[in-house]
């Protein structure tokens, strides 16, 4: 297995990636889709984050209103803190409860948003970081996601700088052109995800 650690800044086209890996074969464990299960109604993730931030944070019918807790949390970075300890332990749990049900051969791809910022890269055999200038990243949260010009910077500056992505990089597919050439990248990196999960030579015990 082959354990892939993908990241993108807001706007670079991450998920775009993370769609063509998963048409070419990946496993793809989406980190902010799991974030959303394990706090689901009836989870324990959802009980201790009621345990912590009140039952102000609930919607009427018992679900996580996720604009009320986003205005607590992220004018507040203790209880922002508060958050992360409840929700990224179980994230990582279901995460790797997912990888190790993948198989021996699969080639793994953890698309993780803050993976950069939570120091992640470690826990992955190599890490693909998409890239694009942040003035494409502002056009297309303005153009593509309705953000105002303020909104999209104020979103981008919360994240970490393209040095810090790049710097721990292992594959770079840069985004800042056409979709045919995004996509021929994509193929590019998949091939050379398929190398490095081929055995080695000789590694089953063959000449």
């Amino acid at each position: 297995m082959l354990s892939v650690g993908l990241t993108g800044g807001i706007g670079a086209g991450k998920s775009e990636v993370s769609r063509l890996l998963a048409s070419y074969g990946a496993v793809v464990i989406d980190a902010d889709r799991i974030a959303r299960e394990v706090v689901e109604p009836g989870t324990l993730g959802l009980a201790a984050v009621v345990d912590a931030f009140g039952p102000a944070i609930l919607t009427p019918e018992g679900s996580l209103d996720r604009p009320a807790l986003g205005a607590v949390v992220f004018a507040d970075p203790e209880r922002l803190a508060t958050l992360n300890a409840i929700v990224h332990p179980l994230v990582g749990a279901r995460s790797q409860e997912l990888e190790g049900a993948a198989g021996p051969d699969a080639i793994v791809v953890h698309d993780v948003p803050l993976l950069t910022e939570n120091g992640l890269a470690p826990r992955y055999d190599l890490v693909v970081v998409v890239d694009a200038d942040p003035a494409t990243q502002l056009g297309r949260l303005v153009e593509l996601r309705g953000m105002t010009e303020s909104e999209a910077r104020a979103r981008m500056a919360a994240q970490a700088t393209r040095e810090q992505r790049r710097a721990i990089a292992d594959l770079v597919i840069d985004n800042d052109g056409s979709r045919e050439e995004l996509e021929r990248q994509v193929r590019e990196v998949w091939a050379e995800l398929g190398r490095r999960a081929a055995p080695a030579p000789g590694a089953d015990g063959s000449a």
